[in-house]
């Protein structure tokens, strides 16, 4: 049996706690939170930034995002397809828009001495999240150091050390 409950969600307006490595918190509205989201191809998340903070490089793999500022200011960005890998970078203020392409690598970066707040819609509701460095770095078991030196043209110790970080 279906109720209200399966369709809402409260909390948006609480900021998030920023304080940690990255100096931000993203709050998800998914289908996780609203069991209702189930089929309809959206969701959300309020994200709060730290002065300075970022939300680390990362992709969606099932969902194109669309950001909006709330408060402050942000650097945002995406890397487009190999074999160009372009920078696509902007800085977007407080009512400013900006769209980042399904499974696309991306970020945004609080360019300000203020907290910083956005609201982003996903065209998924499971849009997935992978966080790049957490990914390589930090998988359980380890990414072979000997591929991931190879790969980033840097001895096995810069792997090491990363590899310990995540």
């Amino acid at each position: 049996m279906v109720q209200a409950s399966d369709f809402a969600f409260s909390g948006l307006h609480i900021p998030g706690n920023t304080s940690n490595a990255v100096g931000s918190r993203v709050t998800p509205v998914a289908v996780t939170q609203i069991p209702g989201l189930n089929t309809l191809g959206i969701s959300m998340v309020r994200i709060d930034y730290a002065p300075w903070g970022i939300n680390s490089l990362h992709t969606h793999p099932r969902a194109t995002e669309i950001l909006t500022v709330i408060e402050g200011s942000l650097e945002v960005g995406f890397v487009t397809s190999n074999p160009e890998n372009r920078h696509i970078t902007k800085i977007i203020k407080k009512g400013d828009v900006f769209v980042f392409p399904v499974g696309l690598i991306h970020y945004q970066r609080n360019i300000g001495y203020g907290n910083a707040v956005a609201i982003a819609a996903l065209s998924s509701q499971n849009p997935g999240v992978i966080t790049i460095a957490n990914t390589i770095f930090g998988s359980k078991p380890d990414i072979n150091t000997d591929l991931l030196a190879k790969a980033f043209q840097v001895d096995k110790s810069v792997v090491w050390q990363l590899q310990t970080k995540f």
